[in-house]
């Protein structure tokens, strides 16, 4: 029979670890996260061109018109 034996030192080292491990994905993808984003996410369309963005001002009424 094999017995295992965690002294509190290990036990506080395997939780720093877990908790260091876990900051640390958390950061990197939080760092990279518009990149995991375009990886995962659909592709935006094309923005309008500025063409498109003249007529808008036809459709603004000034005072006195």
């Amino acid at each position: 029979m094999i017995l295992l034996y965690l002294d509190p030192g290990s036990g506080s080292f395997l939780i720093q670890l877990l908790i260091a491990t876990i900051a640390g994905l958390s950061i990197a993808i939080g760092a990279n996260w518009s990149k995991i984003k375009r990886l995962l996410g659909k592709k935006k369309h094309k923005v309008e061109t500025d063409d498109e963005d003249d007529d808008d001002d036809k459709d603004i009424q000034h005072p006195g018109d």
